[in-house]
């Protein structure tokens, strides 16, 4: 499980400052916020609270969500900063299930699903520490602990999509529901010593090391027999699981990286990581006769990466890296979630490397770029194909497809107009963004060469428009994304909704916003040509299926800073 904490401070300057953000919109849709935060003395202090929820864009696919997040620091002297932050989230959403894509093509916005629901809750609880031994030297410490969830009721029925839900010609009544739940605890703490040395004061090397250690247990339960309701409800009508499994993954990983500044205008960041990894598994699964599962494995591999960067003005450089990357087999990949995909028993880890050059900077006060090409390797590359078994029927197979390459360029162009050509104007800026990617992803060996690799689009293009005059200020954005496939095979059309065409469309968005004071309104239109598009074709939930975007929405919204 990758975790990626998020913080944020109070401001230093004030004893207390309250934002509120309320915005509503089409579909029942409601989001507010409400943050507090400020300095008092060595201490610093920020929360918030959101509160969100939507009746849904489709039947049956309503959401409501709370988060919030509470941090305090303690400057205790010039030497020492002390830290402790705590965020929760607590969700429930209402799955309306994928399409076929006949059904896609007859009504984007049906749903043939009204039983499956799916909650998430976590909470995560963090320390940190900053010492300052010297002004050269300082080391940092963050310890996290996480416990959270995911729960899941629904009733995936084995005919696919196309199938409604099923009523059983015994009791007239909906069948029995399938309950599974997952609970995780994980413990991550980081220790990262810096130091600056070197002769002078202008330029000098910074060496920074530490080493990071994770410990973590998820509790996999699946396969229950549940209500014949509607609502979510993860009561069980027989106490026993249809699986019961526990994991434990330990990580252990030291690493080592130096910045040394040749000259005033050439850095080289060597860096080297060892990891030790080690999984277990335990527990049953019952599959006509109960099975048990017992297994441990260890890993161990190092990794390497080096990154250069060149200052060519004050305000823009040349950069390049290279990298390593490993990625283990996860259980999640042997068994996936909810899913009725065959799975490659032998399943291998993944490894590779990727290597980037650009140059990037800002051109007086009108122009910001950033211009790279990049090179992935990955190797062992998991995927899924369509197979076919003794009777001709096709199914999903989950694997090692092959070895892949990803290659390409990224642009990001920012230009000012108005500061470029008009300098000085009254009439207000108008200027404009644009972000292009082009990928040319391909298996490269295996079954599936010359093949495109699944869910990489051959482009991605986004133009922004933007005008701002005084406290107002409006973006139109054009966004273009090529077509895709669903699986290493490439299928265009299949009788599997998971395998397919994922075509290139274009969706259009409008924003625009006024700041007075303390006080902002804001109004949009999230996809303006209301247009009936999808990204995800699943095998699992929340489909299985197509699962489609929504289309034409609008939203207004409200805040105020005290």
């Amino acid at each position: 499980m990758l975790l990626i904490i998020l913080s944020k401070k109070g401001p230093v300057d004030k004893p207390l400052e309250i934002n509120i953000q309320q915005t509503g919109g089409s579909f029942g849709f409601y989001n507010s916020f409400i943050s507090a935060g400020g300095q008092l003395g060595k201490w610093n202090y920020y929360s918030f609270i959101q509160y969100k929820s939507i009746l849904g864009w489709r039947p049956n696919s309503d959401v409501h969500q709370v988060s919030g997040f509470a941090g305090i620091n303690y400057q205790a002297n010039a030497q020492l900063k002390l830290g402790l932050e705590y965020s929760i989230l607590r969700n429930r959403i209402h799955m309306p299930g994928g399409f076929d894509d006949e059904q896609f093509n007859l009504d984007g916005r049906a749903s043939y699903r009204a039983r499956n629901w799916l909650s998430s809750p976590w909470n995560i609880l963090t320390g940190k520490l900053d010492y300052r031994f010297s002004p050269s030297t300082k080391l940092s410490v963050k310890s996290a602990y996480q416990f959270s969830a995911r729960n899941l009721v629904w009733k995936n029925e084995d005919g696919g999509p196309e199938t409604p839900d099923s009523i059983s010609t015994v009791t007239l009544q909906p069948v029995n529901r399938e309950v599974q739940r997952e609970i995780f605890h994980a413990s991550t703490t980081e220790a990262r010593l810096t130091s600056d040395y070197g002769i002078g004061e202008e330029i000098k090397s910074t060496l920074a090391a530490g080493i990071r250690l994770f410990y973590g247990k998820m509790k996999r339960e699946g396969g229950g027999v549940g209500t014949t309701g509607s609502d979510f409800d993860l009561s069980l009508v027989d106490p026993r699981y249809g699986y019961n499994l526990n994991f434990t993954t330990t990580n252990i990983a030291p690493f080592v990286e130096n910045i040394f500044r040749l000259g005033k205008n050439l850095s080289v960041t060597p860096g080297f990581r060892y990891e030790y990894l080690k999984s277990t598994t335990d527990g049953y699964i019952d599959n006509d006769i109960t099975q048990t599962t017992h297994g441990s494995k260890d890993r161990y591999f190092g990794l390497f990466g080096i990154g250069a960067q060149y200052i060519t003005t004050p305000s823009t450089n040349i950069y390049a890296n290279i990298s390593q990357a490993y990625r283990p087999v996860t259980y999640d990949q042997l068994t996936p979630f909810g899913s009725a995909t065959k799975i490659d028993p032998n399943l291998k880890d993944a490894n590779g490397y990727n290597a980037d050059l650009g140059w990037r900077g800002t051109i007086k006060n009108y122009l910001n770029f950033d211009v790279s090409g990049f090179y992935l390797r990955y190797n062992n590359r998991i995927g899924v194909t369509q197979l076919f078994d003794a009777n001709g029927t096709p199914y999903l197979f989950r694997t090692n497809i092959a070895n892949s390459v990803h290659k390409g360029a990224e642009i990001y162009v920012e230009f000012n107009i108005t500061k470029a050509l008009f300098p000085g104007s009254t009439i207000g800026e108008f200027s404009f963004y644009n972000s292009f990617s082009y990928v040319d992803a391909k298996y490269v060996s295996g079954d599936f060469k010359g093949k495109s690799v699944e869910y990489a689009p051959q482009t991605i293009n986004r133009l922004g428009l933007t005008y701002t005059y005084k406290v107002f200020s409006t973006t139109f954005l054009i966004s273009n994304t090529a077509k895709s496939f669903a699986d290493a095979t490439n299928t265009v059309s299949s009788n599997d909704p998971a395998v397919g065409l994922i075509p290139a469309y274009q969706v259009l968005d409008w924003s625009s916003s006024i700041h007075l004071g303390k006080y902002n309104f804001k109004l949009g239109i999230n996809n303006v040509a209301d247009k009936r598009y999808f990204t995800l074709r699943t095998d699992e939930y929340p489909g299985p299926g197509i699962i489609p975007a929504i289309g034409r929405s609008f939203y207004v919204g409200f805040g105020a800073s005290f």
